[in-house]
Formats: structure tokens, C-alpha cells, sequence
């Protein structure tokens, strides 16, 4: 694969080059593979998210602004506009029910922000599913090298899927594009001067990680079309001495921009979410579940739940303290393990469920989290789960779990994610189970399909 660029002697130049040359020939038929069951996943996510309030409220507002038809499927909705709107409301969808995937490294949710752009442009170019898969794959190693680059500081105050993000959907969408590697390192500079996206709104249980995703994948459309449109963008806006590490970071780390290209497959690193929270909740979640297996305990005999964690994780959840959503309750570790102790599991129906549920409010009050020197030294690398368990008998129990369910060495398997699309489809009626089944199957083929078309009926 051809690495060449003009003055090409800075690792922002070198991803442009990497991610405008890169081959469907390139890509190992398992990292396909995998960019297939990543999809899939995200369209669950995107289905199950269809009647969001948040999600709802910026179809609104698409259907306002935007065209009333067009090249490119809103999966929701079944209706048809531009890219940018169909991108900005399957993104916005795409997040909201905390079960879409994640990358532990970069902290970072690709999907959400890659697939949607990437699925509407596709559309609106009549791209082959191999090119579609190539695309995302680019955006998925971007995005994730951009995210590892940020790091921890940045984390504490961004969400790195909003930030990261608008460069991973510039880059699918300029991989679909054909541009240049110097068209895409300005297609690199527009996104990263547009990249948002701040943990605020967790304190006051807002809307706003629904505006992240969709404006990342709309403002990467806007950058990899305004690139192909000689539009210029900062050509070292990920290093440069005022770009992104320099406002966004204060432990930036450049060699992980360029680490292993071509070599070191990060997408194959990316997890599926097994619970329907927060990441940083899956783990302890894991080990919880664990405790009461071996242990033989129920709710009725735990005293309080101490979860051992790592700081991204009380940075995080921390401000989260009596919720006062369903999806600010994902955020709230002691909610999660009361679902756990109480139902067994902490999926869609249990979170809606548990927000009034005076029994979830009891547990939670008696969940704390604790800063865990080796949970935080392995983050986010490795995301360990440590729970204790203090019973009303006065027993102590202690539960770990090295690799949390849906992590690369702990994954879901073809059959266990389509179980769960089939799940997530139809869990806001947006889909019937042949709907989805045609879905699966239009999936699975679309590796040699030669034109990406609806993928549901109209």
C-alpha cells in the first residue's frame, strides 16, 4: 500500500495517506469480517434507538432543514433524504441505547460515528459493499489512533466520540469519495476545527451525547465534501502547536497516531457492549454477576457492593448521583449492579423499568465506587472488573473478571449478534423480525454486493 505525500514528514499527513490508499485487497478477510458484525450491531443500535425523545426531536429537526427526498435511507423512518441528514439522525439514534460498540484503548464508540456517514454516502454514490467495508475500515483506524492519541486527559473533559469521531467520518466518507491523500489531510483539518463534545450534559441528564454523534457524522460529511471540493484544512491539525492535542489534552501522544498502519488492525480490537450502559459500568457489572453465581447470593443478602474501578470511570459516572432519565441512569454504577443483584441482567426493559423502581433506589444507594491502582494502571487497555460484596450476614465475598463479556478475547459470536439485532430491532417497534432477518442476510453478502442499497423496505 502506497504511503507517499508531499511533505508527508508528520503523522496527521501520514494517516491521510494511509487512509486514501488503503485496498479492499489490503484489509484481512477476518478484519472484513469483523467491519460486517460491527455493522450489523450498529443497525441494532440504530433501530433500537428510533423512538428517543432526543432521537425524535433531531429527525425534527432534519425533516425541517433538510430535503423531503434523496439518495440516502433514514433507517427510523424508512424515509429517504441527503446524506448529511440521513447521517445525522441514524447517527444521533445510533448511541442512545448505550449498545453500540466501543474500543477500550481510545475510549472511543466507532460505529456510531463511522457507519452512519459511511451507509448514506454509499448510497447516495451507488458504492459497492466492498467499498462501503473499506471505508469503514479506514474510519474505524483513524478514529481509533486519534482517540489514543488524545488520551486520558482528554477524556475527563471530552467525549472522544464526538471528537475523534468527526475525523473517523471524514475519513470513511472521503475513502467513498476516492480523494487524494493531500485531499484527505484537508479533509482531516476541516474535521478536526469542527470536533466537539463535552461531558457536561451528564450533571443535568441533557440531550447532548445524541448531538454528538450526529454532528460528528454530518461535519465529517462536510469535511471530506468540501475536500473534494479544493477546500483546505490545517494540515497538522492533530499535532500542530495549536491543534487538537494543544487545546484538547495535556498527555497527547503522537507515536500512537501512526502505530502499526497497516499492520495492527484496531478494528479488530473494538468490543461489543453486552449490558445497555455506560462502558465503564460493564466490568464491575461482569464481576457483580459473577459473585452471585458462585456465591449462590440474591438482592436479599447484600449489605452494599464497593466497585473497585479505574478514574475514567468516576470522572464519568461520578456526577451521576440520583438519575433522572432511563439514559442518565446508564451512567450510574449503582443502578446498573441493582439491576444485576435484582434482575440478573441490565438491558433495555430492565433500565426502563428500574428509573421509579424504589428497590433499584435502595441498591443504589448502597453501591460505592472505589479508585483500584491496578484496575486504573491497566486502563484503558484493559478494563478489569473488581467488585466486593459485603452480605447482611457479615460474609465478604470478592469477584474479578479479567476481560469483560464482549471484549476480542470474551466476544460475541455471528449467532449471539444476531440475537441481538433481532432484540434491539424490535425493541422500539422500528422493525419486524423478517425486517431484521432480511437485514442479517443483506449483511452477511454484503461483502459482494455490487451497489449498497436500502437495506430496509420502504
Amino acid at each position: 500500500m502506497t504511503m507517499s505525500l508531499e511533505h508527508s514528514s508528520h503523522p496527521s499527513a501520514e494517516l491521510a495517506a494511509f487512509a486514501a490508499n488503503l485496498r479492499h485487497e489490503d484489509i484481512p478477510a477476518a478484519v472484513l469480517r469483523r467491519a460486517e458484525d460491527l455493522l450489523l450491531d450498529c443497525l441494532g443500535s440504530i433501530l433500537a434507538g428510533a423512538s428517543a425523545r432526543p432521537v425524535q426531536a433531531i429527525e425534527r429537526y432534519a425533516r425541517a432543514m433538510g430535503p423531503a427526498d434523496g439518495p440516502s435511507e433514514v433507517l427510523i423512518t424508512r424515509r429517504r433524504t441527503t446524506p448529511l441528514f440521513a447521517a445525522m439522525v441514524n447517527a444521533a439514534a445510533a448511541h442512545v441505547v448505550e449498545q453500540d460498540d466501543v474500543h477500550n484503548g481510545s475510549v472511543f464508540h466507532p460505529a456510531a460515528v463511522v457507519f452512519p456517514p459511511a451507509l448514506a454516502v454509499a448510497q447516495a454514490l451507488g458504492s459497492s459493499g466492498a467499498e462501503l467495508l473499506t471505508a469503514a475500515v479506514a474510519g474505524y483506524e483513524i478514529g481509533i489512533r486519534v482517540g489514543e492519541f488524545l488520551g486520558r486527559s482528554h477524556y475527563k473533559i471530552f467525549h472522544t466520540t464526538g471528537t475523534a469521531g468527526t475525523l473517523a467520518a471524514a475519513v470513511a466518507v472521503g475513502r467513498l469519495l476516492r480523494l487524494t491523500p493531500e485531499q484527505m489531510l484537508h479533509a482531516l483539518g476541516s474535521a478536526g476545527t469542527q470536533a466537539a463534545g463535552l461531558w457536561e450534559f451528564l450533571r443535568d441528564a441533557a440531550d447532548s451525547k445524541q448531538l454528538h454523534t450526529a454532528k460528528a457524522a454530518a461535519d465529517g460529511i462536510t469535511a471530506a465534501y468540501l475536500a473534494k471540493e479544493g477546500f483546505t484544512g490545517a494540515r497538522h491539525i492533530l499535532e500542530g502547536p495549536q491543534g487538537m492535542a494543544a487545546g484538547m489534552s495535556t498527555d497527547a501522544d503522537p507515536s500512537r497516531l501512526v502505530d502499526r498502519l497497516g499492520t495492527r488492525w484496531a478494528l479488530a480490537e473494538t468490543s461489543f457492549k453486552y449490558h445497555a450502559s455506560c462502558r465503564h459500568t460493564h466490568p464491575a457489572a461482569d464481576a457483580l454477576q459473577l459473585a452471585l453465581r458462585e456465591n449462590g447470593l440474591s438482592e436479599s443478602d447484600i449489605e452494599r457492593v464497593v466497585a473497585h474501578v479505574h478514574q475514567g470511570a468516576i470522572d464519568v459516572l461520578g456526577p451521576v448521583v440520583n438519575p433522572a432519565t432511563v439514559h442518565q441512569s446508564k451512567f450510574s454504577m449503582g443502578t446498573v449492579l441493582a439491576l444485576i443483584a435484582r434482575q440478573g441482567r441490565a438491558g433495555l426493559a430492565e433500565f426502563d423499568a428500574g428509573l421509579d423502581d424504589p428497590g433499584v433506589a435502595d441498591f443504589r444507594a448502597r453501591v460505592e465506587m472505589q479508585l483500584d491502582p491496578e484496575v486504573d494502571a491497566a486502563y484503558p487497555r484493559r478494563w478489569i472488573g473488581k467488585v466486593t460484596v459485603y452480605t447482611r450476614d457479615g460474609r465478604v465475598f470478592h469477584a474479578r473478571v479479567d476481560e469483560p463479556k464482549g471484549d476480542p478475547g470474551n466476544t460475541l459470536g455471528r449467532d449471539e449478534i444476531e440475537d441481538k439485532t433481532l432484540r434491539l430491532g424490535q425493541y422500539a417497534g422500528a422493525a419486524t423480525e423478517a425486517e431484521l432477518r432480511g437485514l442479517i442476510g443483506a449483511i452477511w453478502s454484503l461483502d459482494g454486493a455490487p451497489r449498497v442499497g436500502d437495506l430496509l423496505p420502504r
